[in-house]
């Protein structure tokens, strides 16, 4: 058993292995939501904006990439903490994200980073979740695979519309 959560290693997998932000963001929102909603604050929000970050980067949204990355800084700053608890090197942490903060600022085309893991029992779950998906820890973005790129666009989003629109008769049915 790991003190880790599968989510997370999930997360580091991707954000390391295929470097699909995409995924990032989904899988940790889900765990967020399930452990600590509503907390903007949350260590987790932090990663997921990191995510974020990343994707808009790599599609040369430079102003929310720097946005999103911004936000995720300040959460990882006020929680070095949680930070050290998630296996990360909160001081190794700062410098790599103001280096990416100065990137985007003078605009410089997106690149692949890894975060500073320091756990070597998390590297190793890490390692062996991206051997089980067939991804190589440390690979570089697949600057040329647009459904990577524009993942937002390309997704199925059947199950999203469906909720909004029942989300939306049930405003209505309560108005009357």
């Amino acid at each position: 058993m790991t003190k880790y959560p599968i989510s997370y290693i999930q997360y580091l997998a991707h954000f390391h292995g295929d470097r699909d932000y995409f995924e990032c963001h989904e899988i940790l929102e889900e765990y967020w939501k399930a452990t600590d909603a509503g907390n903007k604050k949350s260590i987790w929000v932090a990663l997921i904006l990191l995510a974020v970050s990343n994707y808009h980067h790599r599609r040369k949204n430079f102003s929310g990439a720097t946005r999103t990355l911004i936000k995720a800084m300040e959460i990882f700053a006020d929680d070095k903490e949680a930070t050290s608890r998630l296996g990360i090197d909160p001081e190794l942490l700062s410098g790599t994200l103001s280096k990416r903060k100065e990137d985007l600022l003078n605009r410089l085309p997106y690149t692949s980073f890894n975060l500073p893991v320091c756990d070597s029992e998390l590297k190793k779950l890490c390692h062996e979740e991206c051997r089980k998906n067939g991804f190589t820890w440390g690979a570089s973005s697949d600057l040329q695979n647009p459904d990577l790129i524009h993942r937002h666009s390309t997704r199925d989003r059947t199950d999203v519309i469906s909720d909004r629109r029942m989300a939306l008769e049930e405003r209505r049915n309560k108005e009357k």
